[in-house]
């Protein structure tokens, strides 16, 4: 007998419909696994099988097999499990198949019959519900994941055997519900705040710009000047994750596994910080199944990349696309994926080699050239898409030993939310657009627009610093957020001449 079960595969951070074909039929007995399967699903031959002896259920000793289309698609993962077993169920007459055209089932079983959770069972749900699927039957770990999308059916089941008696008694369970208006709340962010921080009012500045406005941020100082604290403290201040940005992270983070003890949404803006030892595919994704890096999975969120001159050149290459279109592809012989990475760079570095350049109270024993190789690790294109770059001094002996007397962080996080308000009423309209860094040119024209006397200074400095297109646009978001932080409209010259003093290491040696 044949029996057809609806699945789904993930493709990047999207899902492809999946079916799950299984004909039990005369021959020697054994299971045969078609469709592209990978070494997982390929295993699961001899899991299922002892899973169905387990779970008390008689598994038909004839020739089985198993056909997962479309056939050109590559199908990786244990997710397939629940959906053979219930088709070689419904092949051998053991549950009722009335409902299995209507429902989609995804989950990897245990051999005393138990589901475990899987990954990407999110962006699976947003799929099946645009598809038209009445609902999902998946293990009960992922149900608060997946009831997240609106419409659709959830079925949490924690056994084979709940799944079996859905299928014949659908009457008696009703689908997991959550209450999609209290899913996101105010995010508060313990331990790292901005009150601890003392003096360093300029780096502070620069950090609340990059908040507002989305910028990206490098800190430049010898060590223990207070870069890595100062950039530890930027999440504290970013505005609250929207619904609809939090499903995106969501989804981005359920693709790549790291759902299955967070509950149902990512409610906070990621914070990644990869070491310097990282490769280039870690950080923008890859494999022979494709799955975000750490790039993606900043997406919405802060990339900290602490010591920058420490990553190799060829690394921090791979950040010049994303930072500038917001999305990272990956392609391989038969498959292209995009994913979502519109990120906040935070960085931090030493000037030089030994990370005293231009320190007030210890020497630099580095050479011209020395400093020279050293920032060379950082081409131009890189540093022209940074936008705030803040030279951090060593403390003085006074400032170490008083009190921390700055501001705390949810004061600074009301500014930031007033300016970010601004910005995104401002942009109503235009898709995809909801902060100062991600404007085009049409948009600087139309919104930063310069008088004058402003006009005049920014040729000045283009010319003095030799300054880019780029890092000239770069100079013009930057002074538009200053200008949503101080709740005016127009752009004047003190909003350019603060922004133009962030690239005055652009050229440093």
């Amino acid at each position: 007998m044949l029996a057809r079960v609806w699945s789904a595969s993930i493709v990047g951070i999207d899902a492809v419909k999946v079916g799950v074909e299984v004909d039990v039929s005369g021959g020697l007995p054994g299971i045969v696994v078609l469709g592209l399967p990978d070494s997982a699903i390929q295993e699961s031959r001899e899991r299922v099988k002892a899973t169905l002896k387990n779970a008390g259920f008689a598994f038909p000793m004839r020739k089985i097999v198993i056909n997962l289309t479309p056939a050109d698609l590559r199908k990786e993962g244990p997710c397939f499990d629940l959906p053979i077993s219930v088709g070689i169920l419904a092949a051998s007459e053991q549950v009722s198949a009335d409902l299995l055209g209507d429902y989609l089932f995804l989950g990897e079983v245990s051999l005393d019959g138990s589901l475990r959770p899987v990954a990407g069972v999110l962006p699976i749900a947003a799929a099946a519900q645009k598809m038209g699927i009445a609902g999902l039957v998946i293990p009960a770990d992922n149900a608060q994941e997946a009831a997240v999308v609106q419409d659709l059916a959830v079925y949490g089941c924690k056994h084979l055997s709940d799944v079996v008696d859905f299928l014949n008694n659908p009457g008696r369970y009703k689908p997991v519900q959550i209450d999609h208006t209290t899913e996101i709340a105010t995010v508060s962010y313990p331990g790292a705040d901005l009150h601890d921080v003392k003096g360093q009012a300029h780096a502070r500045r620069a950090l609340e710009i990059a908040a507002a406005g989305g910028h990206n941020l490098i800190f430049v100082g010898p060590p223990g000047s207070g870069k890595t604290m100062l950039a530890r403290r930027l999440p504290g201040i970013l505005p609250p994750l929207s619904f609809a940005e939090s499903l995106e992270v969501t989804r981005i983070h359920s693709v790549a596994g790291l759902l299955k003890n967070r509950g149902s949404l990512v409610r906070d803006r990621p914070f990644r910080s990869p070491h310097h030892s990282a490769s280039g595919p870690s950080l923008v994704g890859g494999g022979s199944f494709p799955r975000p890096g750490e790039i993606s999975l900043s997406h919405r969120g802060v990339l900290f990349l602490d010591e920058l001159t420490e990553f190799k050149r060829d690394v921090l290459e791979f950040l010049r696309q994303p930072l500038e279109d917001g999305y990272v592809t990956i392609s391989r012989t038969k498959l292209s994926v995009m994913f979502p990475a519109q990120f906040t760079l935070v960085a931090s570095t030493n000037p030089c080699p030994c990370g005293y350049y231009g320190d007030t109270i210890q020497q630099c024993t580095c050479s011209p050239r020395q400093r020279e190789q050293y920032w060379a690790k950082l081409s131009g294109p890189l540093m022209d898409r940074i936008d705030l770059q803040v030279a951090v001094n060593r403390l003085k002996p006074e400032e170490i030993t008083q009190q921390p007397t700055g501001e705390a962080s949810i004061t600074v996080l009301q500014r930031v939310q007033q300016a970010s308000d601004r910005a995104i009423t401002r942009f109503q309209g235009e898709a995809n657009l909801r902060c100062n860094a991600h404007m085009q040119s049409r948009h600087l024209q139309k919104w930063c627009k310069l008088d004058d006397p402003s006009r005049n200074l920014l040729e000045v400095a283009i010319r003095k610093l030799g300054l880019s297109a780029r890092a000239s646009d770069r100079i013009l978001k930057v002074a538009r957020t200053i200008a949503d932080l101080a709740g005016e409209d127009e752009l004047k010259t003190n909003h350019v001449a603060e922004a133009i003093q962030y690239r005055t290491i652009d050229r440093m040696q």
